[in-house]
């Protein structure tokens, strides 16, 4: 699957990072302590390529709404979209879950395919995006669990849906290191120079 950032193709290489502020600390018997702070986003890093359709809309990205968030499908990994076979994009919860929690039951009832390891998701009542860590199989007859990371920020209850594939759409802030402007390789081909997109959390 090919995606676009503001019209234009995203080239590879491409960076997904997990931003978790870790705390590493030795104590005077040299065992290690380590802690979070329960807070982690998504960043990404990526090169675009523009042609002449869509070098208007990087260049005027690239200098405006550096203030506000915007929106786009979550980049998923090649080998994980050819695992994924969810007929539906979007699933119902089918037991509520607290903050924090890592295991989220899926109400199989109108839900049939894999929802693969690795893949992003999101869920509708929050912006939040999560990593699945294990394969959630939706062809059974018991309701299975989905295991994320990070535990939720959000709590969750029956009347919300779990959103995967295109519906997994990541709210960001550009990133106010990025380039701003557009560089022309040939007069025809043109980029906007490394793009971070930060989580917007």
């Amino acid at each position: 699957m090919t995606y676009y950032f503001n019209s234009a193709e995203i080239l590879a290489p491409f960076s997904i990072t997990s931003n978790e502020p870790t705390f590493d600390v030795d104590t005077v018997s040299l065992k290690k302590q380590r802690a979070t702070q329960d807070a982690q986003r998504w960043e990404l890093s990526f090169n675009t390529i523009g042609t002449p359709d869509t070098q208007a809309d990087l260049l005027v990205n690239s200098v405006n709404n550096l203030i506000s968030t915007a929106t786009m499908p979550m980049p998923q990994l090649p080998s994980i979209n050819t695992k994924y076979t969810l007929l539906s994009n979007s699933t119902a919860i089918a037991a509520s879950a607290a903050l924090g929690a890592t295991s989220i039951t899926i109400n199989t009832a109108n839900a049939v395919g894999l929802l693969p390891k690795g893949s992003f998701v999101k869920f509708s009542n929050h912006d939040k995006i999560y990593l699945v860590t294990a394969d959630c199989n939706m062809n059974t007859v018991t309701n299975p669990t989905l295991s994320i990371f990070p535990g939720l920020t959000t709590a969750l209850t029956t009347s919300h849906l779990l959103n995967s594939g295109p519906a997994a759409i990541l709210t960001y802030y550009q990133s106010i290191d990025n380039y701003r402007g557009i560089t022309f390789s040939d007069g025809v081909l043109s980029n906007a120079g490394t793009i971070t997109l930060i989580e917007a959390i």
